[in-house]
Formats: C-alpha cells, structure tokens, sequence
C-alpha cells in the first residue's frame, strides 16, 4: 500500500453546518491514490497544537484535492477550524483498509448506504466512485440512508442527489422524514425492494452498525462495516484501536476500519 507523509496547502476550509466545517486540501498524488474507506491521520501546526494526530475519513477527491468532512469538537479539531485557505497541514494518508467492490458489481448489485451521523464522510467518496463507473440503471443507482438526530443536523443529501443516488432521511425526533432511526428504516425498506443482489455498506455509531449487522445476516445480505475507533498512531503500532473479531484481535488503522459485519463481535 502507497502511504504518504507529507505537508499540504490548504485550499479551502469552510462551516457548512453548525459545528460541522468542510476541508479542501491540494493533497497532490495522495488524492490519487486515496480509495473510499481510507482516512488520513492529520496534525495541526503550532506550539499549542495537541501531541497526537487525529484520523479524518476522506470525504471526495477531484483530481489533486482532497475533501475532508470533520465535526469541531475538541481541541485539535477547533484549531483545524480556525485554519486559512494557503496554511499547511502535515498529514500521512492514506491509511488503512477500505470499501471491497468489485467493477461488475457495481451494475449488477444495489448498493445500500447507511450514514449514520458523521459516518456519510467515507460513503460519500463510496458513492462518488460508484456512480463515476459506468452509467447505471435507475435499479441500480446507489440507495443512501441517512440518519440524524433532527433536520438540522442532516449532512450530505443534496450532496448524494446531485451523484444521482436515490435519498431517504431518517430523523430521531422526526423533524424531517421518517420518524426513528436510519436501521429501523433500513429493515422497513427491505420489505419493499428485491434486495437479493444487494450489499449494504456502513458507517456511524457503534449500536448503529451492530443493528445493520444484524439485520443484514438476518436477510443474508453481504454488509461491510467502516468502524470508528479511537486511534493514536494510525498505523498499527500502538495497538489502541483494536476490536474483536472472529479471526481474533484486529487493529482498526490497519486490518480496517472496514470490515465484514459478520466478522465482528458485537
């Protein structure tokens, strides 16, 4: 696997929703190389900046830039924030395990997403190089679920419509589409579509992904898991984001963070 480390501009950085900001580097070749699933371990510049890099999924790429999707909430983050368009990060990327899908696959299968939260930064990239293959059959564009606790905290959707994917919302407090969790949508949708060549991929809470888990073995739909871990390193070194599986102890930076939803033990 190609991993850099390296110093990169920034293009843009802008608020695009209460605390959630959207980050535009001119990440070069890594932007190349980046596949969906995989993140990247980034380290504000500073003196007060925090010791320890923070893992940012990868959002979209588009020739040399880099989007990052992030949430300011503690301090390396609010610092990221506060960052101007021609400032320089230090990063290595990318890191990790991503998104399994194969070329005919992608226009003989439904492709299920289920965003839970911050979890629609890596599915978008998903969505962006499923739709980006071939041209495909209105059956066959990409079906994105969104969760969020209220209409005010929806990210991505106008970002998913404009690939082409077909968009259903699912609101905790019922503000905005259906009323309840992104699972219980979920299941309610499998009701009403064939989904015997559907794969489901995920990311968001942890309860969120073992409820897809099991309700993907329930239908017997292949699922995959992109998991949200407390890393360190990011490389595998420090062994801080491991998690149980039944082939053992597996590191999230490294054997993941995506994984088989049968794989894991919830």
């Amino acid at each position: 696997m190609n991993v850099l480390q390296k110093k990169i501009k920034i293009r843009s950085n802008c608020r695009i929703n209460g605390a959630y900001y959207r980050l535009v580097l001119d990440a070069g070749s890594l932007s190349r190389i980046a596949r969906p699933g995989q993140f990247i371990m980034l380290r504000v510049n500073g003196p007060a900046a925090p010791l320890l890099r923070r893992p940012l999924s990868i959002h979209a790429v588009s020739g040399q830039k880099l989007e990052i999707l992030y949430e300011a909430l503690g301090p390396a983050t609010k610092i990221l924030s506060a960052m101007r368009p021609a400032q320089e990060l230090d990063i290595i990327g990318p890191l990790g395990k991503g998104f399994d899908y194969k070329a005919k696959d992608i226009s003989e299968r439904r492709h299920i997403l289920v965003c839970g939260g911050m979890g629609v930064a890596p599915l978008n990239f998903l969505a962006q190089e499923l739709v980006s293959r071939k041209p495909l059959a209105a059956n066959r564009l990409p079906l994105v679920l969104i969760g969020s606790r209220s209409a005010e905290h929806i990210l991505c959707e106008k970002e998913f419509k404009k690939k082409g994917c077909v968009v259903k919302i699912a609101t905790d407090d019922g503000s905005r589409g259906f009323h309840g969790r992104v699972t219980e949508l979920l299941e309610k949708l499998l009701s009403t579509i064939d989904y015997r060549l559907s794969i489901i991929y995920a990311c968001g809470p942890r309860p969120m992904l073992k409820e897809v888990s099991r309700i993907s073995a329930k239908h017997k739909i292949p699922a995959q898991m992109s998991l949200e871990e407390h890393m360190s390193c990011g490389i595998g070194a420090c062994l801080g984001c491991v998690v149980n599986t039944t082939e053992g102890f597996k590191r999230v930076c490294k054997e993941g963070p995506v994984f088989r939803g049968e794989e894991i033990v919830w």
